[in-house]
């Protein structure tokens, strides 16, 4: 069995009980990060072999970790923060189970984009999720195409491009389009800056650091504008 298994994005207690015993239970965690997800199986007593999988070793190691589901060895999957496959690695994994007939199971748990989007006020019973914009080839033209979908828009930023992202918005959207820019989602410096796009913009603009991950909402519905 190949297990997809949520971790925080911030809160350590944010961890399920299942996700603690799965991750017991396996013998090999992939972890994205050996550190960081060092650091968790630390914090709740799990002592499990991890193996670093990451976007850049990925293809070459699909093959050898079937053989080991096959063989019949119970695998996690986890990343950095939230849901594995999820704007992190993973699809390729899980389609390689699905194709060799390998179960797979992924548990319920943290993710930035659903606690971001409920939070915002902003209208949630449909929405367009982009995960993160290229950096720099491709982004206009993503741009272009989200401008163009009539519901609300949901974007993963970091803090280096955020302050750009709100611009863009305002360039591609709407000055006014109601945003929300959601900052460290469940840690302790949670923020929620809300409005009118310029006048994120501005709040943005007057902060003595912008540190953190954010998650953009953007209402574009016609109805707004």
């Amino acid at each position: 069995m190949l297990y997809l298994v949520p971790t925080p994005v911030g809160n350590l207690q944010d961890m399920t009980f299942r996700a603690i015993e799965v991750l017991k239970s396996v013998a090999t965690i992939l972890a994205e990060d050996t550190r960081n997800t060092g650091k968790l199986l630390k914090h709740f007593g799990i002592e499990g072999q991890m193996k670093s999988y990451h976007a850049h070793n990925e293809h070459k190691m699909i093959e050898r970790l079937i053989d080991e589901l096959v063989a019949g060895v119970d695998i996690a999957l986890v990343t950095d923060a939230g849901t594995p496959a999820i704007s992190d690695p993973g699809f390729l994994l899980v389609r390689a189970c699905h194709e060799a007939h390998i179960p797979v199971s992924c548990l319920p748990g943290a993710s930035a984009i659903l606690p971001a989007l409920a939070s915002s006020g902003l209208p949630c019973d449909k929405f367009y999720f982009e995960g993160f914009l290229p950096h720099k080839k491709g982004r206009k033209t993503r741009w272009e195409y989200l401008a163009n979908l009539e519901t609300t828009l949901c974007i993963y930023e970091s803090p280096y491009r955020i302050v750009k992202c709100v611009k863009e918005i305002i360039q591609y959207i709407d000055p006014i389009a109601p945003i929300a820019v959601i900052k460290e989602i469940s840690k302790l410096y949670e923020t929620i800056y809300r409005g009118p796009a310029t006048d994120v913009l501005s709040t943005l603009e007057g902060l003595p650091s912008i540190k953190g991950e954010f998650v953009v909402v953007i209402d574009n519905r016609p109805i707004t504008k």
